[in-house]
């Protein structure tokens, strides 16, 4: 008999709601939550292959212990009891000599990873980290030195804005099903679109106005928009006026930076920055300045990601319908929350983190997700203390921090590094345990609290029963933590006990979410009166363009721009990005996914190509400071001359991903580690290359 699960996918980081249609513990269909706006019929590529996993060869069958050395493929069969007993062993002769700060544990933010962080306080160690620093750390910096909160507590009203303006945010690629559908209407309304990237994306060519713009001078071109705002008084003069602090510090700084020179810094004409900047000014304040999601480009990221919202407060657009509005919680509306377990009373640990998050070194990036890319210097230089285990859980540090080579070096003195995942990634190649999670299908996971206007919970429900011999890994961790002898701040045996707890106190129990998937505290809209009734999260209770955070750390707010340098002769920036067929690293294995795409190309300008006799379909070595690799050419007018382009995910070591192999090349092979400081994103557009055409 047909039945039909409400559900989310896990495909990717959105968590798109989702329909599941299951016959004889077979799935026979996958779409878009009907309940849910802007999602019925509708998911990505991703999300519609996710069913092929379920009897996929290739996928982690059951748990794995290394016999061979690192990366050579050698593994043995164990039962869980086995691989449990002897991560124990392993994480107790660490700690007992090395402290739990020894131990580390990485992943991928997801609904669970409270779950995540409250086993590593329980244990004694802080060091919990998330891959968020390789995406938006720096954003999140940016938002709260200005707003008091971070970009994920902000979402763009595309229904009534006017004008959006994205920067590389290639929305109709890096595909988040709902956002995407709400721009493609938007648009199809009358709003306008104006796009800004080196690259001519599939994004740019939906835009009203796009500008190829010189890599890395984003910040430049915002800093004239601001001038010729402000000069021209384009700006909400009311909206200024009540929320914002330090207006006037800004005036006096911004009077250098005119469009003539942005012109010279970034190729865009002086006269075209004027024009959007008047044409914005029209339409406010229904106008959105997009944070956009990867903030983890150039060491002066935090900066660009605090003009945009600067330019975002100017057009008084913050709390305003047409441009952001912030998430509320159910707390707005008098209700509570779903529980965490790191709220409980857990142990105090008092020890620095391995990043130095929270020290000197790291004021004020955020210490629920940390700076990932330290990882291998901590751990190859013993700095504050020695590293000596590593929890990874569907993350992909090899493939995700730059400088794969380092990393790996790195990993070769840690003494346990244990991989709960789906896949054969790199990192499990080259770890010591293999443990298998079952797939978002075949698992029930935490509830996700999802805030925004009216405030919502949702809930993924095991739809059949499972392919391969797998544990959800909040169950690992109450395993390891019961062998640990802390499994008392584990209060649940399932999964569906954890939610039970998580809804207690809610006024929700797990029978609510069958009819639709979620939850809602509220059906009315919470705006907040932005005459009155903002609230900022700063100390002054305003937009701080003088921010508190940044100057008591010792940073300025408003930095002189730095000159952003051409390639040397020869040579060209790389740029990486995704595409809408696959997620990061995780899904280039996937039998549909793969045959749609197995590798990625170099995109390069087609004058630069000519002048070295490159063309399109040949083979290219492409030459860092860190390492080469080869990847076929792709020859275009659509980039910029002094970039190149490759999609981020490919060239795949892992043996066992047998589709994924060796297919492309990756780009953390030739990127080098370097950081923004104050907001602690990786600078992934830092590095130069040359090519050499030829087999």
């Amino acid at each position: 008999m047909e039945k039909e699960i409400c559900s989310l996918c896990f495909m990717c980081s959105a968590r798109c709601p989702i329909k599941v249609t299951v016959e004889k513990d077979r799935v026979t269909f996958l779409e878009g939550n009907p309940h849910v706006p802007g999602m019925a019929g509708s998911l990505c590529p991703r999300g519609v292959s996710g069913i092929a996993l379920l009897n996929d060869e290739q996928r982690v069958q059951h748990p794995m212990i290394r016999t061979g050395e690192r990366g050579s493929g050698q593994w043995r069969k164990a039962t869980w009891d086995e691989a449990l007993d002897y991560i124990t062993d392993k994480l107790k002769m660490i700690i007992d000599k090395h402290g739990a700060q020894s131990i580390a544990m990485g992943e991928r933010v997801q609904v669970s990873t409270h779950v995540s962080q409250a086993f590593m306080q329980a244990i004694g160690s802080p060091n919990h980290f998330t891959h968020d620093a390789c995406c938006r750390g720096s954003n999140r910096t940016a938002t709260s030195s200005l707003l008091g909160c971070t970009v994920t507590d902000l979402s763009p009203d595309y229904a009534n804005c006017r004008h959006i303006i994205l920067y590389g945010h290639n929305l109709l690629e890096a595909i988040k099903v709902k956002e995407t559908k709400n721009l493609m209407a938007a648009i199809e309304r009358g709003t306008k679109v104006t796009y800004i990237d080196p690259r001519v994306t599939v994004t740019a060519t939906k835009a009203h106005r796009y500008m190829m713009i010189r890599p890395g001078t984003d910040l430049a071109l915002n800093y004239a928009l601001i001038h010729v705002i402000i000069k021209e008084e384009l700006y909400d003069a009311a909206y200024v006026e009540r929320w914002v602090k330090g207006f006037s510090e800004l005036k006096e700084f911004i009077l250098p930076y005119t469009p003539e020179w942005a012109e010279d810094e970034t190729g865009i004409d002086a006269g075209k920055i004027r024009d959007l900047a008047r044409e914005i000014s029209q339409d406010r304040p229904s106008v959105v300045f997009h944070f956009g999601h990867r903030a983890a480009h150039y060491e002066n990221e935090i900066y660009m990601r605090r003009s945009i919202g600067i330019l975002n407060a100017l057009m008084g657009s913050i709390e305003t319908p047409g441009g952001y509005l912030f998430k509320k919680g159910p707390g707005e509306v008098g209700a509570k929350p779903a529980r965490k377990l790191i709220d409980q009373a857990l142990p105090v640990v008092d020890q620095i983190r391995f990043d130095k998050v929270g020290t000197a070194k790291f004021p004020l990036p955020d210490a629920r997700f940390g700076v990932a890319q330290m990882l291998p210097y901590a751990i190859l230089n013993q700095d504050p203390y020695p590293i000596k285990a590593l929890f990874v859980h569907r993350f992909e540090p090899l493939m995700s921090i730059p400088d794969t080579t380092e990393t790996k070096k790195a990993f070769d003195q840690l003494e346990l590094i244990v991989t709960s995942d789906i896949n054969f990634s790199d990192t499990a190649w080259y770890s010591d345990v293999i443990l298998p999670e079952p797939i978002y299908l075949e698992r029930t996971d935490a509830v996700q609290q999802v805030n925004g206007v009216k405030p919502q919970m949702y809930l993924a429900r095991q739809a059949v029963s499972q392919h391969c011999d797998g544990q959800e890994f909040p169950i690992v961790l109450k395993h390891l933590a019961e062998r640990l002898e802390v499994g008392e701040y584990f209060p649940y045996k399932t999964m569906e006990d954890l939610v039970k707890w998580q809804l207690e106190g809610t006024g929700f129990t797990m029978e609510d979410f069958n009819e639709k998937g979620f939850v809602s505290y509220t059906d009315k809209a919470i705006v907040w009166d932005r005459e009155e009734e903002i609230k900022f999260k700063t100390p002054s209770g305003r937009i701080e363009f003088v921010s508190s955070m940044l100057e008591n750390a010792g940073f300025e707010s408003f930095p002189a721009y730095k000159h952003m340098p051409s390639p040397p002769e020869g040579q060209f920036r790389l740029t990486v990005g995704r595409c809408a067929l696959h997620t990061h690293v995780a899904t280039q294995n996937n039998p549909y996914l793969n045959e749609l795409m197995s590798e990625n190309v170099l995109w390069i300008n087609t004058e630069r190509a000519a002048a070295k006799g490159i063309k399109t379909g040949d083979s290219v070595e492409v030459i860092s400071k860190k390492g080469s690799g080869r990847i076929k050419a792709y020859v275009t007018d659509l980039i910029h001359p002094e970039a190149v382009f490759m999609l981020h995910g490919f060239g795949h070591e892992s043996r066992m991903a047998g589709r994924s192999y060796n297919r492309g090349l990756a780009d953390g092979l030739l990127q080098e580690n370097v950081t923004d400081r104050v907001g602690g994103s990786p600078a992934l557009h830092h590095s130069f290359v040359t090519l050499n055409p030829g087999n």
